[in-house]
């Protein structure tokens, strides 16, 4: 029996081990991985470049930082956003943007709607609420309630709601810079779950941005990593024409090229891609053509410009500039800003505290201080003060 004893208390201590990685260590180790940046802070820029990065109004159209098991009000040893280092970036709006699935062998071609999700292993081994596991709403409602958290911890950090939520905002930064702006974005509303009710559920919680698909076909229709190459769905025009009523900002990140084309003769309200490079600068089904930059402006919508290689065919500030000029050569700086992609899987070239390093290479391009500071944030500002909900 000794032996028997001897290896029953082996089998827990490598239970008890097993434990301690899979939802201690390998969670942790899994987002630095995946989030890593390719030149470490601190990041040095000119004079010049200092004086006017810390002049403006910073903004950032997506981070996928809700997702990883890290606390954001602390400063991180890995990852590339939080709390503090948005601060130490200057940065005054920071878009949140929630996954709640994603195929396993993600690629920018095609992937299956049914494909393995892998963000059903990650919430487990990051101990999310058991309501989490096998329901996307809850997923994307449990993101919110951690930026909810976030904001109700500190007093300096707010989450932007309402066109009066960005007014507080701007006014309590021209007394107080560390005062920062949050709001709440999507990437597929498959965590609608076919139900448009759940529409009002995902608004009631904050949500303010939303992108029909991700990376594979859902309900809505067609992405541009699906295997479809199909428009809106019926239900997809539902929904579009709801959030149309309801004020909320469409993300057409990641959707299909004939979706792009169904929304924008649908809604009747200026759009967003909160994320994304352009063909003009780097070739491939992930980016927007010409045609489509000229229609979402002429909308009066807004193009983030991404800093991972797929986007913009490079690793450094100059890459994302390089896509930002080429935008802005098309339909003015109006229409240009930020959309990092931070926390997004993605290896950065520097984490949110080396923003200024675009702002050093805008000046080195030749931009005004006006333009840059469009480009920087303003436009974003801007945008959300004509179109949040009143």
């Amino acid at each position: 029996m000794k032996w028997f004893k001897r290896f029953l208390v082996a089998g827990l201590i490598a239970l008890v081990g097993a434990a301690v990685y899979v939802f201690g260590i390998l969670p942790g180790s899994v987002g630095k991985n995946m989030n890593g940046v390719r030149t470490t802070p601190p990041y040095t820029v000119s004079t010049e470049a200092t004086t006017l990065h810390q002049s403006l109004v910073i903004a950032d159209l997506h981070a996928d930082s809700l997702l990883w098991s890290r606390n954001l009000s602390r400063k991180g040893r890995w990852g590339q956003v939080d709390i503090p280092r948005l601060r130490e970036g200057n940065v005054a709006i920071q878009a949140f943007t929630a996954v709640t699935k994603s195929p396993e062998g993600q690629n920018i071609h095609a992937n299956a709607s049914d494909a393995r999700d892998k963000i059903t292993q990650l919430v487990m081994a990051q101990r999310w609420p058991v309501r989490t596991w096998g329901s996307l709403k809850e997923r994307a409602l449990y993101q919110a309630e951690r930026l909810h958290r976030l904001t109700e911890e500190d007093s300096d950090f707010l989450l932007l709601r309402t066109r009066g939520d960005v007014d507080e905002l701007l006014s309590r930064r021209a007394e107080n810079p560390r005062v920062l702006g949050a709001f709440l974005g999507i990437e597929g509303l498959h965590c609608l779950e076919g139900n448009a009710d759940n529409l009002d559920v995902l608004i009631e919680a904050g949500y303010r941005m939303m992108g029909p698909t991700h990376f594979f076909d859902n309900e809505m229709g067609g992405s541009a990593h699906g295997e479809s190459g199909e428009g809106l769905s019926e239900f997809g025009r539902e929904i579009i024409a709801e959030m149309d009523a309801r004020e909320i900002i469409i993300d057409l990140a990641h959707v299909s090229s004939a979706m792009i084309n169904d929304i924008l003769a649908l809604t009747s309200r200026p759009v967003v891609v909160s994320h994304t490079g352009v063909r003009g600068t780097c070739d491939n089904p992930r980016n927007l053509s010409d045609a489509h930059i000229d229609a979402i402006a002429e909308k009066g919508g807004l193009i983030g410009i991404g800093l991972w290689k797929t986007a913009v065919c490079g690793t450094d500030a100059t890459a994302t500039v390089a896509a930002m000029k080429y935008v802005a050569d098309r339909v003015s700086t109006d229409h240009v800003t930020l959309g990092s992609d931070f926390d997004g899987a993605i290896t950065a070239p520097f984490d949110v505290t080396g923003f200024p390093l675009i702002t050093e290479a805008l000046l080195a391009a030749g931009y005004s201080d006006e333009d840059i500071g469009k480009m920087m944030g303003g436009n974003v500002r801007d945008f959300l003060r004509n179109n949040l909900p009143e």
